[in-house]
């Protein structure tokens, strides 16, 4: 079998399983977040923190609940790291140093999971499991109950409330992740994939020195880092290492596990809006980006540029045999059109243009399906954005669902798109004008400044992959791309929440012949233009400087 038709098939049975997955998880988490019974268990947790899961919450009460929580989760992450070297089970790693425990505790609980360190080399079984992991279940968590509070702000009238953020965070760990996730790892390491908490041990003899590998619960945090769109590898090739991704099936199954919860969210959010074509227009926006960025990243990986390129089937240089020239390629988009950060290959590897496809993807913001709950509040910010263009092209006051879009929901919705290209573009020139910043560059000119233009790309962009070029165990980078990564997940939710508060108060507006049917081909048409326009173009200069003179220049 040609490895063109091997990635086309791979395709073809991804996008199978996600259709067969899409109608019964998102009818399921439309249940999980519409019922009014707690389970049991949840039942405690309520109790053992003090919340009501009863009460409901205005926009700033829910986004007092966010920032309250996420502020103790970097704290206790960032002790349990500078801790470490005192705790049991710490595989005799030292604790981690200040500035890098407060990047690593600012990126698991951004859901970035950026990470400046060699996992293997640095984190014990305690900060792993009980610190890391944890921070993959909650962080995704979040990023799902904002999206819902942003739903319930188009599907309800004459009320500021969106609901309870203590109910909202516990539901979606509890009754969604936390179950699939136990399937997902019995999965992996039926594969092959380790589950043990093993120390480390060496094997063989290499270039007359050993070689040591370290155990761990590598598949349940492999499952969960995939499911909740976290990216966080257990090892420093992440899921390029067989521990983590052993084959052809597991890779195919870890980009499934990546996409399933950001497909099937435009599901949950037809149902809760009573109109499930509504999410299919959405679905069908994200749909078309994803496609056209995996037929974009599989032509120019496959693109021969003579002999050794015929010979190796592709542009194979830092990519895994098992997965060849397709299921990278797959796995790139997925993990950079959603905010995972996960990678089984070398970004830094690929072609100067498929390197430029993984930032336009990520640049993009993240939305075609997104993160867990991320891209789907993304992805209406931007179809508001869209309908209010509509509307200044008919001279018309735009409508959303029922909802009019003012003066006030459009500068929210302005200020939400605007920050995080900001962050990105600001960060990066600063980082540039460093002297220091080229001792941490692996390679000059155009490739060199796509390494920090991508570092800063997926910290604001609460990605969390990397070129691979960079050093960014530095000082600077630490914090900077702490601070990008914070400011990038949490800036947003302020505006996205304001945006919910403000449409749940308005009372429906009822259709007329002059709305925009927004659950029609056209408006899908419309939604991808404006994703393309508004915001790919925001970064089409730097990226002219980087991937895209690189890519040209080849």
């Amino acid at each position: 079998m040609s490895p063109v038709l091997s990635g086309v098939l791979q395709f073809a049975a991804l996008t199978a399983a996600l259709g067969l997955s899409y109608r019964p998880l998102g009818d399921y988490m439309a249940r999980v977040y519409s019922s009014d019974k707690h389970l049991r268990v949840e039942k405690w947790i309520y109790k053992a923190v003090g919340a009501n899961p009863s009460t409901q919450m205005r926009w700033p009460a829910y986004l007092r609940g966010v920032l309250a929580f996420s502020a103790v989760s970097v704290l206790f992450l960032y002790l349990l790291q500078r801790l470490q070297g005192h705790l049991p089970g710490s595989l005799g790693f030292v604790s981690i140093p200040a500035d890098q425990a407060f990047n690593t505790a600012a990126s698991f609980v951004a859901n970035t999971n950026w990470q400046s360190y060699s996992g293997e080399q640095a984190m014990g079984h305690v900060v792993q499991t009980g610190g890391l992991a944890v921070q993959n279940f909650v962080s995704a968590s979040v990023g799902i109950a904002i999206a819902v509070a942003l739903v319930r702000g188009f599907a309800r009238s004459r009320t500021g409330e969106l609901g309870n953020f203590w109910s909202d965070l516990v539901r979606g760990t509890v009754r969604i992740l936390l179950p699939i996730s136990v399937v997902g790892a019995l999965v992996l390491v039926a594969c092959g994939a380790i589950q043990n908490f093993a120390g480390i041990h060496e094997v063989g003899q290499f270039m007359g020195g050993s070689q040591q590998w370290n155990g761990g619960a590598v598949a349940s945090q492999e499952a969960i880092k995939e499911l909740g769109t976290n990216g966080g590898g257990y090892f420093n090739a992440n899921s390029a290492h067989p521990f983590e991704n052993p084959n052809g099936f597991s890779n195919l199954f870890e980009i499934f596990l990546i996409l399933v919860i950001p497909f099937a969210l435009t599901r949950t959010f037809g149902k809760m809006v009573g109109s499930v074509k509504q999410g299919y227009a959405i679905l069908a926006t994200m749909v078309t980006i994803w496609v056209g960025f995996t037929a974009l990243m599989m032509w120019t990986e496959f693109a021969h540029h003579g002999p050794a390129f015929d010979l190796a089937g592709g542009a194979m240089e830092g990519k895994e045999t098992r997965f060849g020239i397709g299921g990278t390629s797959i796995f790139a988009v997925a993990s950079t059109l959603t905010s995972t950060g996960a990678v089984d290959g070398f970004h830094s590897s690929l072609t100067g243009f498929g390197g430029g496809i993984t930032m336009l993807g990520m640049q993009l913001g993240e939305i075609a399906p997104g993160g867990t709950g991320s891209g789907l509040y993304g992805m209406l910010i931007m179809a508001i954005i869209a309908v209010f263009l509509a509307g200044l092209m008919v001279g018309r006051t735009p409508e959303y669902l029922g909802k009019k879009i003012g003066t006030r929901e459009i500068k929210f919705a302005a200020c939400y798109i605007l920050i995080t290209p900001a962050l990105v573009l600001v960060f990066t020139a600063v980082a540039m004008a460093m002297p220091s910043t080229r001792d941490s560059m692996t390679n000059s000119g155009a490739h060199g400044f796509s390494e920090v233009l991508y570092a800063y790309t997926s910290g604001a962009n609460n990605n969390g992959s990397a070129f691979a070029g960079l050093n960014a165990n530095t000082p600077w980078f630490n914090t900077s791309i702490g601070l990008a990564m914070l400011l990038g997940r949490f800036l947003p939710m302020v505006f996205v929440l304001a945006l919910a508060g403000s449409l749940a108060e308005q009372k429906p507006i009822p259709e007329t012949a002059g709305t925009l049917r927004t659950n029609k081909p056209l408006f899908t048409g419309l939604l991808v233009g404006t994703i393309l326009i508004v915001t790919g173009l925001t970064y089409f200069p730097a990226l002219a400087l980087g991937p895209l003179a690189e890519g040209l220049a080849s």
